[in-house]
């Protein structure tokens, strides 16, 4: 009886401790232009999935896409850094969590251009198809995740 109760507050220790790991708010700092709409949405979109943002508005994102390493291909309106990695553009907040707890060999994660339905980027029920890219310093680019359209 002594090993079952044991083992049981162990059980719910262990099970705490993920669910506390889960709910602590992830930090990313945010690059963007100041007159871009579009970002302040896909901002309410990581804050609403426990991303706790650090929002730094500049006339200058081009200079930090070149600090880390954005191509013209890859790029967007905004870049994020995130545990080291740079997130490009409408990224969805679950695959950047992905990124986080797989920790891939990347430069980082990026959705190239404005895609419409893309979060931040929502023009009603319409959604075009797109795909999440990843990147490393090489400019190797794969597909990290991909998206369906909906009309």
């Amino acid at each position: 009886m002594r090993i079952s109760k044991t083992f049981l507050a162990i059980s719910l220790l262990v099970a705490n401790m993920a669910v506390s790991a889960e709910s602590k708010p992830i930090d990313i700092v945010v690059h963007r232009s100041p007159t871009c709409t579009c970002c302040g949405k896909w901002l309410e979109h990581l804050k609403e999935n426990n991303f706790n943002v650090e929002d730094i508005v500049t006339n200058d994102v081009q200079s930090i896409k070149d600090k880390y390493g954005v191509t013209r291909e890859m790029a967007s309106c905004h870049t994020a850094i995130v545990d080291g990695y740079v997130v490009e553009g409408h990224v969805p907040a679950n695959d950047i969590k992905t990124l986080l707890k797989t920790k891939p060999k990347v430069v980082g994660i990026a959705v190239p251009g404005m895609v419409n339905g893309s979060p931040g980027m929502e023009m009603g029920e319409t959604k075009d198809p797109y795909k999440v890219m990843s990147f490393d310093r090489e400019n190797h680019a794969k597909v990290f995740n991909s998206y369906e359209g909906a009309q």
